[in-house]
């Protein structure tokens, strides 16, 4: 079963708040976007995510 590790606000094509999920199964890292949409990210959210999976990584 995929552990969550955290997430990250994001928006969708439409300015919408919505949230990309980082779960870790095993040895690999799942990315969850919002449920049939984009994930809209800022450069701030984006170096967010970058460090999000840089700090699973280094637990793997």
């Amino acid at each position: 079963m995929a552990e969550p590790e955290g997430w990250i606000d994001c928006h969708d094509p439409f300015g919408r708040d919505r949230s990309m999920t980082v779960l870790v199964e095993d040895d690999r890292v799942l990315l969850v976007a919002p449920p049939g949409e984009s994930a809209v990210m800022s450069v701030t959210q984006t170096r967010r995510l970058h460090h999000l999976l840089d700090r699973v990584a280094d637990r793997m």
